[in-house]
């Protein structure tokens, strides 16, 4: 089993800790590392900061950061800029290290095996899973934080996240399987605008072919899922792990016996809670409460 202790208040399936700063020294090194090469190139280009975020679709001040390693890149703008600089994969040699260093040390894993996952079961007792929140709930999650966050730190996450949630359009298609309690479609964080989106966006997703989100009613004298939230991820291979997380500490298990048993949890979380259909015809009577 790998354990992580870390003081960080979850807010669904890792997504809370899904970017920001650098978060270890290790990450930091990476990134600062990144930093420096990018603006070697540059300068070696003859270009200027204005220049190459113009092409990159960033401010000045944004690629300063990003040399200075205050703020990690996307994916997207790596790739760009190793093209902008002719760089010849100088750059993007950096991208899969610099992506994991959006992660801390704990949640690193659990990022991995999003990726690589072939089924994913998911079940949320306080929030709405990272992979399913609307950009305006996870600022508005983000905004609760306390200590406050700054505003960099937000934005890093929220791209972070989003970027999470290219697992809908991978192929192909891994299972995907999400079970949360009732309370976590009633909570209005960030006001009734912000949940009303966030209700059409489960709706949304939960008509995709690979997806499936069940409700588990306040009423229901049964539920196996009292222990917390928890995610189950399968990978091609066919081995299984358990990651967890609570109030200061999160866990990714490994050990057979424990993740089997965790699946089988899961099973009954899934039976226990209404079907699919019903689920979505909940959430639709929960919207037009609003």
């Amino acid at each position: 089993m790998t354990t992580e202790n870390e003081s960080a208040a979850g807010d669904g399936g890792g997504a809370d800790w899904a970017g920001g700063q650098a978060p270890d020294k290790s990450g930091q090194g990476v990134v600062a590392a990144f930093g420096q090469s990018l603006k070697t190139l540059r300068v070696r280009a003859g270009m200027q900061r204005e220049e190459l975020g113009k092409r990159l679709g960033y401010s000045a001040s944004t690629i300063a950061s990003f040399e200075q390693g205050r703020r990690i890149p996307p994916p997207r703008a790596i790739d760009q800029a190793d093209e902008a600089l002719r760089a010849d994969g100088l750059l993007t040699v950096w991208k899969d290290q610099v992506e994991q260093a959006q992660y801390p040390v704990f949640f690193q894993g659990m990022a991995q095996l999003e990726k690589q996952a072939i089924e994913l079961l998911m079940y949320d007792t306080h929030v709405v899973n990272g992979l399913l929140q609307t950009e305006e709930y996870m600022r508005a999650l983000l905004a609760m934080r306390r200590p406050l966050l700054d505003q960099e730190t937000i934005e890093q996450r929220v791209a972070a996240r989003l970027a999470r949630q290219d697992i809908f359009e991978r192929r192909p298609a891994p299972l995907l399987s999400f079970v949360m309690d009732e309370a976590v479609l009633r909570h209005r964080y960030g006001g009734k605008d912000v949940l009303r989106a966030q209700l059409e966006q489960l709706l949304l997703v939960g008509h995709k072919r690979n997806v499936e989100v069940q409700v588990m009613p306040v009423e229901c004298e049964d539920n196996a899922g009292v222990n917390g939230p928890f995610t189950v991820a399968t990978r091609k291979d066919g081995k299984k792990f358990v990651y967890a997380e609570t109030q200061n500490s999160s866990t990714l298990e490994t050990d057979p016996e424990q993740t089997v048993l965790a699946a089988a949890r899961y099973g009954i979380i899934r039976s226990q809670a209404l079907t699919p259909r019903e689920s979505l015809e909940y959430t639709e009577k929960l919207l037009g409460e609003l």
